[in-house]
């Protein structure tokens, strides 16, 4: 019998073991467990730093395990791996550090960091090959926020493999106690394609000498930018104790815009840039720092130690994914005359406030408790908001603007409130009377339109909150509205754009000649569309059914450019219209998209140029594209028309990735069919209206995606917050049965996703594996009464079998021990990863070291520019 009780024994281990597997959703990463991080009991969450948050999505908590330091100013480095190979994106930092503790954290991403240890100081540097700043957070500083659909590409062929924490302990009075610190960032990663790619563009001054007394001493960095647009978001100053104000600009034929200005005594974290700035070829990016030589007695120079000084500029900026670029530096002045023309503010100190330098240099205040009180609960309550990213665009059934009295429903448009306005014909009607052959409206004896054709509704309940545009329109046509919340229309009978007040009882602003068609500078012909850029007030009009042209004016109406033709025969070429019908403004990348109707398909085209950049085009379009809308973030959307005779391809709506042109979802109404649907316009929560200029109406329709606080529920998993002091979610398993179809579904996703996919029942798990057990038990008993009856009782069998139990045993118990190994990150660039920042006294800030100096900088900034595209006049 003994022998028997040990093979029980051994079966019920590893039925446990077998459970346990189900039971964890971690469980798949049990090919990183053999180096886990020892991590002190006083770190919470340490012990699980992978969290599932969906079914591509997961959390990475990196975490210092458990450190004292032992004096003042010290650096210290842990590393950890990603714990996937494939691709994924880092869409948001939450840090967890208290302002007693650390100075300042910043998080490098690199392929090979420089020690294997659980931490190590960071004189031994942060990573043996490139490395990058990704994220940096220092006292009472704002966390850094990406915008949506903005992430970094990490993992892959061109990601790297490790992130390497950096924290700076400054004062260390709070370790009294010698207790341990966990302090650290958590970073929540998609598997999800981001349209956007964040990266990196660091300036810095590598020859600046300050002589000792002098008063004013300025440090000019500048390059000519040579790449795709991008777009900058957050900025980050950098300089030691002699530093008094750093500012960046961008430099745009002779005009200096702002993109940040900080003093770099102040915490030295990223801050967000105030107004949108972009970056085009041939802008240059400028940044001065400004010092002061006074109370040295020797010169100083550029350098790693606490006496020496560094000027550096970094700048977040975001790309189109497939032009993406995570890395670049400037280390020289391109242009020095051009520092003549400097904002005067570039000279004068940011004012600070004697508390927050006090915070800055490692003294604490009384009002650390509520600080960090109120930082505790502003990242518990981003904690609790998980958002869903799958979503589906379904028609609204309970909106009742579907029952509203319209005219031919031409153009919609969106205010700065998120009001729906809708422009309508009212009692008159477009047909095959309307015009002659030379486009010269016909029915201009039944005077203009006596309804209000502007209309202002509450986009929740339809309810009308203003009208106006009496007596003022024939044939209304496009709407667009600008930042200001002016309208602008056009009219295909009158040939002419308006730009109306809100009020609309005379227009601000005129184009073209009334009921004169034409194709010069001072003529359109049946216009279309209007579009206004919001940083420079330029004006875009789609002219239209009778020319094929996009025409460029200045913000007062003056005549700056144009460009397209009509199609050739055959398949249409770049810059080619058949009706430009449409337009939709892409200030994310400083482009224009335009439906071209008749050619089916989008083109976009550079504002500054007007020269073609891509086309989208897709069979379920069918012959023709009536109206696009752009989200920003990275969401195109559109609706095409009927299909001809024998043709299949319905009439529906169309959500698209904007950087890769794919079709992301399709869209019909469930309430009456499209007709001809005519415009369309959607805002950043994903809800659209679509106008039909046949079936008199407008409908609403919402992303079906569930916003759920505390909880988030999807395929099975349950995904509910923990701990107050955890920035994490806690994924636990349902009894909840899931769908052939899920699971199908679920095994194609990558690891991390199947981790969270584990949606089957484990009633149903546990009873398909007792039924093997029952008979494998069956069988052994049947061996053993065998053996008892044929041969009798044998001690030495006894032996051998307690001896194989013992070793089978021997292995589960080994198998225990090890851990997770997680982390990674993308390799950056050779400057700056000796050490990445150096150590310094309390009073400075944090400090790069570079051995490198920027060698590759003259690359990045004078990189061959983009492959010349096909004209577009």
């Amino acid at each position: 019998m003994a022998g028997l009780v040990n093979n029980l024994l051994i079966l019920l281990l590893l039925f446990q073991n077998i459970c346990l597997g189900f039971r964890s959703p971690l469980s798949v990463f049990k090919r990183y467990k053999d180096t886990t991080r020892s991590l002190s009991s006083e770190c919470l969450g340490s012990e699980q730093p992978v969290i599932s948050l969906g079914l591509s999505d997961f959390a990475l908590d990196i975490r210092m395990p458990g450190v004292t330091p032992k004096q003042s100013d010290t650096y210290l480095c842990m590393s950890v791996r990603l714990p996937v190979d494939d691709e994924a994106y880092v869409v948001d930092f939450k840090p967890h550090a208290s302002m007693d503790t650390v100075h300042h954290m910043l998080l490098f991403g690199c392929n090979e960091p420089s020690s294997t240890e659980n931490y190590w100081d960071c004189d031994e540097g942060t990573c043996r090959d490139k490395s990058n700043i990704l994220y940096a957070w220092a006292r009472n500083a704002p966390p850094t926020r990406l915008p949506k659909g903005v992430g970094f590409r990490v993992g892959g062929e061109t990601g790297g493999r490790y992130f390497v924490l950096q924290v700076h302990y400054g004062d260390i009075s709070a370790f009294r106690d010698k207790h341990k610190d966990c302090s650290g960032v958590t970073l929540h990663l998609t598997h999800q394609k981001q349209p956007l790619i964040a990266g990196m563009y660091l300036m810095m001054s590598v020859n600046t000498v300050i002589p000792p007394g002098e008063k004013v001493v300025d440090a000019d960095i500048a390059c000519h930018y040579k790449r795709f647009p991008m777009h900058l978001f957050a900025y980050r100053v950098h300089t030691h104790r002699l530093g008094k104000v750093v500012s960046g600009y961008r430099v745009r034929n002779g005009q200096w815009t702002l993109i940040g200005r900080q003093s770099p005594q102040l915490p030295q974290a990223f801050y967000p840039v105030e107004h949108p700035v972009d970056v085009s070829y041939d802008d240059i990016l400028a940044a001065r720092c400004v010092f002061s030589g006074e109370g040295r007695t020797t010169e100083t120079h550029i350098g790693g130690t606490a006496n020496d000084e560094m000027c550096n500029f970094y700048i977040m900026y975001y790309m189109e994914a497939k032009h993406a670029v995570s890395y670049m530096t400037c280390t020289q002045n391109a242009n020095p005359e051009m520092f003549r023309n400097i904002p005067q503010e570039a000279n004068i100190p940011v004012p600070i406030k004697s508390d927050m330098l006090k915070m800055t240099h490692g003294h604490h205040e009384e009002t650390k408790d509520s600080d960090t009180s109120s930082l505790l609960q502003q990242a518990k309550k981003e904690e609790e908001e998980i958002l869903d990213q799958d979503f589906h665009i379904e028609e609204a059934v309970e909106w009742p603007g579907l029952d509203l009295k319209l005219g031919q429903v031409s153009g919609l448009a969106l205010d700065p409130e998120n009001n729906l306005v809708i422009f309508h014909r009212g009692d008159h009607v477009w047909d095959e009377n309307s015009f002659d052959s030379k486009f010269v409206y016909q029915q201009r004896g039944l005077g203009p339109i006596e309804q209000n054709t502007i209309l202002v509704l509450n986009p929740s309940n339809a309810k009308l909150l203003h009208s106006t545009g009496k007596s003022l329109f024939y044939l209304p046509h496009g709407l667009s509205i600008d930042k200001n919340g002016n309208y602008w229309v056009t009219d295909v009978a009158l040939h002419q754009v308006f730009k109306l007040g809100t009020e609309g009882k005379e227009p601000l602003l005129t184009l073209g000649v009334a009921l004169q068609p034409g194709s010069d500078k001072n003529h359109f012909c049946q216009p279309t569309d209007v579009a206004v850029d919001p940083i420079t007030g330029s004006i875009y009009v789609s002219d239209g059914y009778c020319n094929s042209r996009i025409i460029q004016f200045s913000p007062d109406g003056l005549y700056v450019m144009q460009w397209g033709e009509e199609s050739s025969l055959g398949r249409a070429r770049p810059g080619q219209f058949h009706i430009p019908h449409s337009l939709a403004l892409i200030p994310d990348f400083s482009q224009l998209c335009v439906a071209d109707r008749e050619n089916g398909r989008i083109q976009c085209f550079r504002l500054e140029t007007g020269e073609f950049t891509r086309e989208i085009k897709h069979k379920s379009f069918g012959r023709e594209l009536f109206a696009v809308s752009y989200v920003p973030g990275g969401l195109l959307f559109a609706v095409n028309g009927m299909p001809y005779p024998g043709e299949a391809e319905p009439v529906q709506g169309f959500v698209m990735n904007f950087s890769t042109g794919e079709i992301i979802d399709f869209f019909i109404p469930l309430r009456k069919s499209f007709e001809m649907p005519h415009d369309i316009v959607a805002s950043e929560d994903r809800t659209v209206f679509v106008g039909d200029v046949h079936a008199r109406a407008v409908w609403k329709f919402a992303s079906t995606e569930k916003v759920e606080h505390r909880s988030v529920k999807k395929a099975g998993i349950e995904v509910q917050e923990i701990k107050e002091s955890e920035a994490v979610a806690e994924v636990r398993l349902k009894n909840k049965p899931e769908s052939t179809h899920s699971l199908k579904d679920a095994d194609k996703q990558p690891l991390v996703q199947q981790a969270s996919s584990t949606g089957v029942s484990f009633v149903l798990i546990t009873t398909l594996l007792i039924i093997p057990v029952v008979v494998l038990l069956a069988i052994l008993i049947f061996i053993r009464w065998r053996k008892t009856t044929v041969y009798g009782g044998n001690s030495d069998e006894e032996h051998k079998l307690d001896s194989s139990s013992g070793r089978i045993l021997g292995r589960l118990r080994g198998k225990g021990g090890g851990g997770i190994n997680l982390g990674n990150f993308f390799a950056s660039h050779k400057g700056y990863s000796r050490k990445g920042f150096d150590r310094l006294s309390t009073e400075g800030s944090d400090q790069e070291k570079d051995e490198d100096d920027g060698t590759d900088s003259e690359e990045e900034c004078s990189a061959s520019p983009p492959p010349p595209t096909p004209s577009s006049s």
